[in-house]
């Protein structure tokens, strides 16, 4: 039986402006970094695309190198939008990236014109599509010239392969330089996706938040349950089923410190007081002020982001709570 969304589905979310562009992105996104590869069941990321649509997320996020192996999810991405979601491709928000590694030779990685323009080429064969919504520079790249890179963002645009462009992993400075670039060139420069959470406020620090918002730029954060540090699930010992002990790339067993999960337990007590989980506050702090467009949430199962997707219409804190967590964590 082919699938049908919830008829309701747009009354379950809410959307926001990207910068000052004309899209709106869902405020919960649903990114495809991990659990979309070759190592998992197709069943359930048909499952968890479908929940996702179900529940109002129109936007679906991907990588040209997001797998195992590389370049799977966005062909398992391409199977599930061949089979359940081609009636609904006007209603989605399909992103790509490229920057990092992706093949042999001195072509397959980083910013140059060639590497962009192939890759595209590559991510939208994967999909089965003619063109993505919104082609990110994944990294900046400190030995191609950043124009070289803007330009070619520029052309992939100008070609009809994707309606808008972004930059991710930019700092402040980065960022400006990049948007004045592709002001000159009347390009749809549209959002940055940086990493954002409780625990790490770079950000912040650096002045992109705020920079981005005064601009008209866009803010997704990605990582904004700290690789699973953002929940209850290691209160009481590391899983056997882990990120920490089947990847450990991104988190590592030194990152769970007395410390950290005295922090951890304060701001769960928090979030009781809120109604809500950790996870779930941890969300809505990144939706506080309106500076961010959308938080992305990666998910191993549909009931997560069913949860997830709980905060919405809940990503407010009264000025007692932001200072309650800001103690916390100095």
């Amino acid at each position: 039986m082919s699938y049908i969304a919830n008829e309701n589905r747009y009354d379950r979310m809410e959307y926001y402006r990207s910068g000052k562009s004309g899209l709106k992105l869902p405020a919960v996104s649903l990114g495809l970094w991990h659990n979309f590869g070759s190592n998992g069941s197709f069943d359930n990321m048909k499952d968890m695309c479908k929940t996702a649509f179900d529940y109002g997320i129109t936007h679906f996020d991907l990588a040209n190198n997001y797998g195992p192996v590389a370049g799977g999810a966005e062909e398992n991405f391409g199977r599930i939008l061949a089979t359940d979601f081609k009636p609904y491709r006007d209603e989605l928000v399909i992103s790509t990236k490229a920057g990092y590694y992706m093949w042999p030779g001195p072509y397959g990685d980083w910013g140059s014109r060639k590497y962009l323009i192939s890759s595209i080429d590559q991510s939208l064969k994967r999909m089965g599509l003619e063109y993505v919504d919104i082609f990110y520079h994944h990294r900046p790249d400190p030995n191609t010239p950043l124009e070289e890179t803007m330009l070619a963002l520029d052309a992939i645009v100008k070609s009809g392969k994707a309606l808008y462009v972004g930059i991710s992993n930019y700092n402040k400075e980065q960022t400006e330089e990049a948007a004045a670039i592709l002001r000159d060139l009347k390009c749809p420069f549209i959002i940055n996706q940086r990493k954002y959470s409780l625990f790490d406020r770079t950000i912040e620090e650096d002045g992109l938040k705020s920079h981005a918002a005064k601009d008209g730029i866009g803010v997704i954060a990605f990582c904004p349950l700290a690789q699973g540090l953002l929940t209850d699930r290691y209160l009481d010992g590391i899983p056997k089923d882990s990120r920490i002990v089947t990847d450990g790339r991104f988190l590592k067993e030194g990152d769970i410190t007395v410390e950290r999960l005295n922090q951890i337990r304060a701001l769960q007590n928090i979030a009781k007081e809120r109604g809500q989980s950790l996870a779930q506050m941890a969300l809505s702090w990144i939706l506080r002020d309106g500076e961010v467009t959308s938080v992305l949430i990666g998910a191993s199962r549909a009931s997560q982001i069913e949860e997830n997707v709980k905060i919405v219409g809940n990503t407010k804190f009264t000025d007692d709570e932001l200072k309650q967590i800001e103690n916390i964590l100095k």
